[in-house]
């Protein structure tokens, strides 16, 4: 099946990854996003965050699913942020997260296809 096949009727293609092949900097960036993401910890980090109450979360409310000491989670929530996938802002003496939701948005576009039913074929 062609490219022009896959596209929707409104002309958008579906996956970058069959429309085109990716270039190195996007394909580096998702990467580090996908390797962030490659630890269950961190995994679950995120799915705390993004499905707290109004969309953050205070690193004090999320502490405690994980039977880790502090400077683990620590380090987990920075390789997120680093990653792109979390933001935070210190509010006394408590750090809040929440997620990229453009960071999210180009994981799941990349790997989504305009035809749910293509990869069943």
């Amino acid at each position: 099946m062609s490219n022009q096949e896959r596209s929707s009727p409104d002309g958008d293609c579906c996956s970058p990854l069959i429309r085109e092949p990716l270039n190195a900097d996007w394909a580096g960036d998702l990467a580090r996003m996908f390797k962030a993401l490659g630890d269950p910890v961190r995994l679950r980090l995120l799915s705390l965050v993004a499905s707290h109450a109004g969309g953050e979360a205070c690193v004090c409310d999320i502490s405690p699913a994980f039977d880790l000491s502090q400077p683990t989670i620590s380090h987990h929530l920075k390789v997120l942020r680093e990653a792109g996938l979390l933001d935070c802002e210190r509010r006394g003496t408590w750090v809040y997260y929440w997620v990229v939701p453009t960071a999210l948005q180009q994981l799941s576009s990349v790997l989504s296809s305009a035809d749910p039913t293509a990869a069943m074929a």
